[in-house]
């Protein structure tokens, strides 16, 4: 049975709630569930109870503020860690930057046009479904033999290894045969268990940490765009904007402009 994901808006503006809840339901044809609440307590017990896979909040609101709700999110044992959006009604680029570095997807400014918000919308429910597959992927690591979703095995030593290098040795250029020799397998065989046990191929796996990486890089640093394709483990600038854009859409220093275009001086 088809089980629509779920939207949840807070703000304490009715009118600004009620608008955002319409303009979804309208564009999302029953694809989705819009839930509101005028305050963060309400939304965090939402949140507790049921999964949310998109939260959009404002950032100012009385006893607990968009970025409050956020930061509770993150020490919060829920089963499913919602994309977040957050709006205001202010050019407030400094509670952007911190909401960036709490893994918020986009910044929204009032009045927001329904283009923007469905192009946001659309943004982060890809980014969230990333990021919870990615913390799956981490949790798997970091706990070791860890039972994962969707009936995959517990990872193997190797596997476990292999994802270990790619953290320590992101900024080089290999690729699937330097790991498979350092967990000492044939680069066949190594290919298949990893795709069987983490549900995706290593490239696959390895571009999108790469990718990652690369965001957080062009989100909290001023490094250019060459100097971080290095530091991902990219030979070139022009691959490096390619690859970027295929997962993303859109090249990265348009990533970059188009979350720091409410303060040209920074």
């Amino acid at each position: 049975m088809f089980k629509p994901k779920t939207i949840l808006i807070v703000d304490d503006e009715p009118r600004t709630r009620q608008g955002l809840k319409n303009m979804l339901e309208a564009w999302g044809g029953g694809r989705f569930e819009v839930k509101t609440a005028d305050n963060g307590r309400d939304a965090i017990t939402i949140l507790e109870n049921e999964p949310v896979h998109l939260l959009i909040t404002d950032i100012r609101m009385p006893e607990i503020t968009g970025l409050n709700l956020v930061k509770q999110l993150e020490s919060a044992s829920l089963t499913y860690k919602p994309a977040v959006i957050l709006i205001s009604g202010y050019a407030e680029f400094d509670y952007a930057h911190q909401g960036i570095q709490l893994g918020v997807v986009e910044y929204l400014l009032k009045p927001i046009r329904k283009d923007k918000l469905i192009e946001a919308v659309e943004q982060a429910l890809e980014a969230g479904e990333h990021r919870n597959r990615i913390s799956r992927i981490q949790r798997i690591v970091d706990s070791k033999l860890i039972q994962a979703t969707d009936d995959m095995e517990p990872v193997s030593e190797p596997v476990r290894e292999a994802l270990q290098y790619v953290e320590a040795h992101l900024n080089e250029g290999f690729g699937l045969r330097e790991v498979a020799d350092h967990v000492h397998l044939n680069p066949s065989y190594f290919s298949v268990l990893f795709k069987e046990q983490m549900q995706m191929t290593f490239i696959e796996y390895l571009t999108r940490v790469r990718i990652q990486k690369a965001k957080e890089l062009l989100l909290q640093t001023r490094l250019s765009v060459a100097e971080i394709a290095e530091r991902v483990g990219y030979q070139t600038t022009k691959y490096f904007n390619k690859v970027f854009k295929e997962y993303e859409g859109h090249s990265p220093g348009l990533y970059r402009s188009e979350v720091r275009n409410q303060n040209p001086e920074v």
